[in-house]
C-alpha cells in the first residue's frame, strides 16, 4: 500500500513538472515573439546603429536606496548632440517607494563646466548626457546614478503600447504651430504622435512653463497605466521598442529589477516639481546666449532638498 502512495505521489509531481515546463515555454514563446514585434515596430530608431555613450558617463553608485535618472527628450535630426527639448530627474526611493520627477526649465542660467554661464540644455549640445550630469551636481547638487536619451520618435510609439487606450486631456485651446499636426480644444483622448504633439507644444502665452506642466501631467498619467499588472504582459514587447529609440546606460536586469520593484510597490502617485520654482528666478537676456531664465540657487536648492525628503 505505501508503495502504490509513493508511486502516486512521484507520478502526481511529474505531473505537475510537466505542466510547469510547458508553461515556461509557452510563456518564453510569447515574451520572444512579442519582443520580435516591439523591434519591428522599432526598425527606423534613431540609436539602432549609433555608439552608446555609456561608458563616457561617469554616473555615482546608488546610495541608501535612492536613484536618480536623467531623463532626456531628443530630437536630434541627424546632429551627434542637440540641445535638449526636456531635461527631468526621475527620483525613487526603495525603502518609500515614492517616486518623484524634477523638470529643470531648459533655459535656466547655469554654470557649465569648461563653458561659463549658459543656458543648461546647451551642455548637452556642449558634452552629452556626462557634461550634463556634471553642470546638475555642481548646480544643484543632486547626484545623477543612470541617464537616458528618448528620442521622440519612440515616445510615440512607446506610449502607444504601455497606453494602447490612449490618454485623456483637457486641451485649453487649440494646437497647431510646430507640432506637425492639429490638437483640438477640449477633452481629448490623445494617441502617439497627438500625445507627443501636446507635450511639446509652447506656442502660447505659458510657453515652456506651460510646455513642462504638459510634460509632467502625461508622465503622471502613463505612469498610472505603466505600473498595473497588464504592463508585465506587454514588457516584452516594451523591451523590443524601447532598445532602438533610447540611449541609456542602464542595463537590462536593472530596468527589470527596479520595474518589478516599481509595480509590486505602486502605491504612492507620483510627486512633482519644477525648477526654478516659483518667485526663485528673473526673465533677462544676455549677448550670444538669448533670453534666460536667472535663477536663485540657494532657493532652488533648498526646494529640491525639501522636497526630495518629504
Amino acid at each position: 500500500m505505501e508503495r502504490m502512495q509513493r508511486r502516486k505521489k512521484f507520478r502526481w509531481k511529474r505531473f505537475i513538472l510537466l505542466i510547469s515546463l510547458l508553461v515556461i515555454c509557452g510563456v518564453s514563446a510569447y515574451g520572444v515573439y512579442e519582443y520580435k514585434q516591439g523591434v519591428s515596430l522599432a526598425q527606423d530608431g534613431k540609436w539602432k546603429d549609433k555608439d552608446k555613450e555609456a561608458d563616457s558617463f561617469h554616473g555615482e553608485d546608488v546610495k541608501f536606496g535612492k536613484i536618480n535618472v536623467l531623463l532626456l527628450g531628443s530630437d536630434t535630426r541627424g546632429e551627434e548632440h542637440a540641445r535638449t527639448d526636456s531635461i527631468m530627474i526621475a527620483h525613487y526611493d526603495q525603502d518609500t517607494h515614492q517616486p518623484r520627477l524634477i523638470s529643470i526649465m531648459r533655459d535656466t542660467y547655469v554654470e557649465i563646466p569648461g563653458h561659463g554661464k549658459q543656458k543648461i540644455n546647451a551642455a548637452y549640445a556642449y558634452g552629452g548626457p556626462e557634461l550634463l550630469r556634471q553642470t546638475i551636481k555642481e548646480n544643484f547638487d543632486i547626484d545623477i546614478n543612470y541617464y537616458a536619451v528618448v528620442d521622440f520618435e519612440g515616445f510615440s510609439k512607446i506610449t502607444d503600447i504601455v497606453a494602447p487606450d490612449g490618454i485623456e486631456v483637457d486641451v485649453p485651446h487649440e494646437m497647431t504651430y510646430g507640432i506637425g499636426t492639429t490638437i483640438n480644444q477640449g477633452i481629448q483622448t490623445l494617441h502617439g504622435d497627438k500625445l507627443l504633439g501636446y507635450v511639446r507644444y509652447r506656442h502660447d502665452n505659458m510657453s515652456d512653463f506651460g510646455r513642462v506642466q504638459r510634460q509632467q501631467e502625461v508622465i503622471g498619467k502613463l505612469e498610472d497605466q505603466a505600473l498595473s499588472v497588464s504592463t508585465l504582459i506587454k514588457l516584452p514587447k516594451l523591451l523590443g521598442v524601447i532598445g532602438p529609440y533610447v540611449e541609456t546606460n542602464m542595463d537590462t536586469p536593472t530596468m527589470l529589477s527596479l520595474g518589478k520593484d516599481l509595480i509590486s510597490n505602486h502605491s504612492n502617485d507620483l510627486k512633482t516639481m519644477r525648477i526654478p520654482v516659483n518667485g526663485s528666478f528673473t526673465n533677462e537676456r544676455f549677448n550670444n546666449v538669448g533670453d534666460v531664465l536667472s535663477i536663485n540657487l540657494e532657493q532652488n536648492n533648498t526646494a529640491i532638498n525639501k522636497f526630495l525628503s518629504s
